[in-house]
């Protein structure tokens, strides 16, 4: 039976877990602060396997590894986005030498396949392209978490390519769904906090810097991009992008979020101007090699993103 390592307890790594479970997979989860009570909502009574450890800890990793007989590792332990930066050494130590840290585990395992979590935010996007990007556009933002981003990819290919494990980097769009954001995602942690305000009735007050236009994508669609990316055959080594290929302006996301709750109000708080994302992702590479398409469109994920809340009470 198959055993996948998921290093990181969050929305990522359950969105996998809720397909592979359903396959009779055996799941371990690895997190320095896992948060069961997450996890209780997200798999309900499902068993699965939880190791408390730091990705910092090389021996640990290797000892999680070969006591559960993983042949699989995905891999979104990490910080994001200002968090990265606070303090800096820090950030990369968790996000960079981490990654580090699972690519040697790998080989010295003799992992099959590492599925690599990466974003759309390594690419730079600072001269304002106007054409859509595909998963050869330049990559280093400048900013501490997408050049951390970079270069965890940079370190995975390079043990992939003297080592020959199979590997997958998904460059996933902004997340949203029920989480718990600990990592750092301001976008999903904004979405949340503005969906709870209106179920329940009130004022969302927003920080300027996070009115971004982005690019999203449902984690249900993403737990099927996850799912193929454990178990579609690879010839090579594939980078792909996971978004849905469309910018939600701001001012649109909050229409949306008002029309299906009508008691929402949303306050910006003066502050940053944010750097808006106008340049959607290709996705059809995705497509061709997993058979992969998005299936929620905001509206549609929205709707199921406020049933959960209001199921969580």
């Amino acid at each position: 039976m198959a055993t996948t390592l998921i290093t990181g307890l969050g929305l990522v790594g359950t969105s996998y877990a809720q397909h592979a479970l359903k396959r009779g997979e055996n799941i371990v989860f690895y997190d320095v602060a896992p948060r069961k009570d997450f996890l209780a909502h997200k798999l309900g009574s499902a068993n699965v396997t939880v190791v408390q450890r730091d990705v910092r800890d090389l021996p640990a990793l290797i000892e999680t590894v070969q006591k559960f007989k993983c042949d699989t590792v995905i891999h979104t332990a990490g910080l994001i986005g200002g968090k990265v930066g606070n303090p800096i050494y820090t950030g990369l130590q968790i996000n960079v030498m981490g990654t580090i840290n699972v690519a040697e585990a790998v080989r010295l395992t003799g992992v099959k396949r590492l599925v690599q979590i990466s974003t759309f935010g390594v690419y730079d996007r600072r001269q304002g392209e106007p054409n859509p990007i595909d998963e050869g556009f330049r990559r280093g933002p400048g900013e501490a978490y997408g050049n951390s981003k970079v270069a965890k990819e940079l370190m995975v290919e390079a043990y992939q390519r003297m080592f020959g494990f199979e590997l997958i980097v998904l460059r996933l769009a902004n997340v949203y769904g029920v989480g718990h954001f600990a990592g750092g995602s301001g976008g999903g942690e904004m979405v949340q906090n503005m969906l709870q305000t209106g179920i329940k009735g009130g004022v969302a007050k927003i920080p300027q810097e996070s009115a971004r236009d982005f690019e999203y994508v449902y984690y249900k669609d993403l737990g099927r991009a996850l799912d193929k990316a454990v178990t579609t055959p690879l010839r090579e080594p594939v980078t792909l992008n996971i978004g849905t290929g469309v910018i939600i302006k701001f001012d649109d996301l909050v229409a949306t979020a008002e029309k299906l709750l009508p008691k929402l109000q949303v306050e910006l708080i003066p502050g940053q101007r944010p750097r808006p994302a106008k340049q959607p992702m290709v996705i059809e590479k995705a497509k061709q090699v997993l058979g992969w398409t998005p299936e929620f469109d905001i509206v549609a994920g929205f709707k199921d993103y406020i049933e959960e809340l209001k199921a969580l009470g």
